[in-house]
């Protein structure tokens, strides 16, 4: 789960659909969402208009910790050989 913390849909969360490491983009569900006019497929078929999620920047989202119930920024802890993500505000696992 993601916040949102800059652009039109700031505040809004939502679940990470992707990750796009290469643009540094992701894709968040209900989220930056723009229309699509689609083509009809087959004869007799209507086209429509389809509303889909765009990915967007990275930097333009936080991690939103359940705990807290705010976005947080994300530290690590090492439990032996296993590392986890924790919440910098109230150190509990993300």
């Amino acid at each position: 789960m993601v916040q949102i913390i800059s652009g039109k849909d700031c505040g809004k969360q939502g679940k990470v659909l992707r990750v796009f490491p290469k643009s540094e983009k992701i894709l968040v569900e209900g989220v930056a969402l723009r229309k699509k006019h689609q083509r009809p497929r087959k004869q007799g078929q209507k086209g429509e208009v389809v509303t889909l999620p765009t990915p967007f920047h990275t930097s333009n989202a936080m991690l939103f910790c359940k705990n807290c119930g705010k976005g947080s920024r994300a530290g690590y802890k090492f439990s032996g050989d296993v590392k986890t993500r924790i919440c910098k505000r109230c150190k509990n696992e993300i």
